[in-house]
């Protein structure tokens, strides 16, 4: 019924109800993926690109009176002066371009359209001293060793001027904080913080009062600064987080991390077009959960041996949690709103829904890209469409036996590569970054001076035998595997025989509409012509007694008398007759001209006549009964021969010993 697919109904002895279900599966698949599309590229805009480059033109580009910008920093004194200048600038907008104030009381509008949601905030971790050892030769010139950062290693003391949130350590739960993955490592969301003020005098007391008392020291192994904006014109929010990190090799690590999210959902018009769709989307889910039910009762395990079958559940769990993950945003957000509507002087934290909001960016990004990839399932039915899958399918134990052999050599490579130039060369620094440095080679994206320079001797005999074993070994080996397989492949789909396709289908809907029309129009010829015959008011029974003899049905006939004897008498009388006639004549012109309509637009493409082409249709489409009767006749017709063919080879051999 509503669920019918091809692993609930029995297809396999019956070709043409297959391509039909498959058929229309494909139909109700390509709304849902219609619907999903909808809501995926809904929920972005091209605003979002250009929202996060003013952003970042503004926080990380931007320079002060000495050049230093953002991405520059490279002391901790680099990073104060950047605090104090381009930082604060950038924070708080108290003038127009021609110094005339801005009528905005104590808000800041960050070029003149972004609102700076509740007070910025800055955050810094500090590594305890002595938590590394000192060789003993150096114990008595070193008196502080600061290790790198650990967790486990934080320093949770109170220091500096002890009172207020700067001097004192909170824990992560305390300040509702969360982890963030550095350029070094990852960091706990404690430590020790300060939140600004809503003018740019206040804050930069706060920061001259940091900076004098020595906030940032030798134990400092990151400082975060976090601020959020909102841009009513195109409804996003722009959450924005500075990071430096200070290793224990010394100098800083500039980074940032600007996510550009829409959280409040339902605004315009197309807001509450999307909607309509989320409601679509959600009854299209549970379509698909009741059916993948159905399918997985009727086949048990064997149901997973499909990767089909096994995609459509990883498209529905990414749906229903997305599903999930829209309510409880939507809660979030509102009660996240309301408590900053309440108190503008507290640090807005919209990292934790900046995050969460990304991920479920990309995991719809992962969904939709699922069910592209699902529409191979619905037309695998074709010859043509089934080579892609037929070849990755056969040569996949190929593959993986060559992949053994393609890894052994090319992880040696990132092993030697990552020990000669990982001192040097930052594409090599890390043993993940020599994996892809490897792999761009391949592609012919690689700095091959950096290599030289690091290593003179080696590094042009690592270049060049990597390039001659890996680019033009094994990697065309790789090429030759599935080059030959679907050449296979290829032979075995053109010599098999032609199974029925939807052409097949669309054909002879085609002839069996043409057929019904053509029903019709010899019925209301034989009415004319019994109208013709008769003289004067014709009664139902000379009416009914001449269809009768022409073949047709006493429904029929009752209904189309009953229709124009308006006066029930059971005789058509001279007016009745004309209007019989008139409707018989336009209802006949009606169905020649769509018989010629459907006739000449198939006719367009081939090249026969009209009558040549109804007389193959004719001859070539028969009923499955009328096949399989003559298949068995041709079976028997062949081993009649073969018998017939055998005993003619003995009589010719006994006649060859006579002789």
């Amino acid at each position: 019924g509503l669920w019918s697919t091809t692993l609930t109904e029995n297809t396999s002895n019956n070709r043409e109800l297959f391509v039909r279900t498959t058929l229309r599966e494909l139909v109700v698949y390509v709304f849902f993926l219609v619907d999903i599309c909808l809501l995926t590229y809904g929920m972005t805009s091209s605003s979002t690109y250009y929202y996060t480059k003013a952003m970042t033109d503004l926080f990380v580009n931007t320079a002060d009176q000495s050049g230093l910008t953002f991405q520059s920093i490279s002391t901790m004194a680099d990073f104060w002066t950047y605090a104090q200048g381009p930082l604060l600038d950038g924070l708080y907008w108290t003038k127009w371009y021609n110094d005339q104030p801005l009528t905005t009381e104590d808000k800041s509008f960050i070029y003149y359209e972004n609102m700076l949601l509740g007070v910025p905030r800055m955050r810094q971790i500090k590594i305890l001293n002595n938590s590394c050892k000192v060789h003993s030769d150096f114990k008595d010139e070193i008196t502080g060793c600061f290790d790198v950062y650990n967790d486990k290693k934080e320093d949770y003391f109170n220091f500096g001027l002890i009172n207020g949130t700067a001097w004192s350590y909170h824990t992560e739960k305390e300040i509702k904080g969360s982890s963030h993955w550095g350029l070094l490592t990852t960091y706990s969301g404690a430590g020790y913080y300060q939140d600004l003020r809503r003018t740019k005098e206040e804050s930069a007391a706060i920061l001259k009062d940091l900076l004098d008392n020595l906030w940032l020291d030798r134990g400092t192994r990151v400082i975060f600064v976090d601020f959020s904006t909102y841009n009513a014109n195109i409804n996003m929010f722009c959450i924005i987080r500075l990071v430096v990190e200070f290793p224990a090799t010394g100098g800083a690590i500039p980074s940032y991390q600007i996510r550009t999210v829409k959280l409040i959902r339902y605004i315009s018009v197309w807001d509450y077009f999307i909607l309509g769709c989320e409601v679509v989307f959600c009854l299209f889910i549970f379509y698909y959960i009741v059916e993948e039910i159905l399918e997985l009762r009727i086949h048990k395990f064997s149901y997973f041996r499909s990767i089909w079958n096994i995609l459509d559940i990883v498209v529905i769990l990414l749906a229903v949690v997305a599903i999930i993950f829209n309510v409880f945003r939507t809660i979030k957000v509102d009660n996240l709103l309301g408590k900053l509507l309440e108190q503008p002087d507290i640090y807005a934290d919209f990292e934790f829904l900046a995050f969460w909001q990304t991920q479920y960016n990309n995991m719809n990004a992962v969904n939709l890209f699922f069910a592209w990839i699902k529409v191979f399932k619905y037309i695998s039915f074709n010859k043509t469409m089934t080579q892609l899958s037929s070849t990755l399918g056969r040569c996949a134990k190929d593959i993986v036996g060559f992949a053994v052999m393609f890894f052994i050599v090319f992880f040696a490579y990132a092993q030697l590569g990552y020990l000669l130039f990982g001192m040097e060369v930052e594409s090599f620094s890390t043993f993940a970054k020599c994996i892809f440095t490897q792999f761009r080679i391949i592609l012919g994206d690689f700095d091959y001076n950096a290599i030289d320079r690091a290593n003179r001797v080696l590094g042009p005999i690592y270049f060049v035998t990597y390039v001659f074993f890996v680019f033009f070994v094994l990697l065309n080996m790789f090429l030759a595997i599935i080059n030959d397989t679907y050449t296979e492949v290829k032979e075995e789909l053109s010599s098999q025989k032609d199974e029925l396709q939807i052409t097949d289908i669309i054909k002879q809907s085609y002839v069996k509409t043409i057929a019904k029309l053509k029903s019709k129009k010899e019925k209301i010829s034989d009415v004319q012509k019994v109208l013709r015959s008769g003289s004067g008011d014709i009664e139902f029974k000379d009416f009914k007694q001449t269809l009768k003899e022409m073949g047709h049905a006493d429904h029929e006939i009752s209904e189309a008398f009953s229709r124009f004897d308006r006066d029930g008498n059971q005789i058509l009388d001279e007016e009745e007759q004309k209007r019989m006639k008139s409707d018989l004549e336009e209802k006949k012109d009606a169905l020649s001209a769509e018989i010629n309509n459907l006739g000449g637009n198939y006719g367009n493409h081939s090249p026969v006549s009209g009558n040549e082409q109804r007389k193959n249709w004719s001859q070539t489409f028969v009923d499955r009964e009328q096949f399989l009767r003559l298949a068995r006749q041709v079976l028997h017709l062949e081993r009649t021969l073969e018998g017939t063919t055998s005993r003619l080879d003995l009589i010719m051999e006994k006649l060859g010993l006579h002789e």
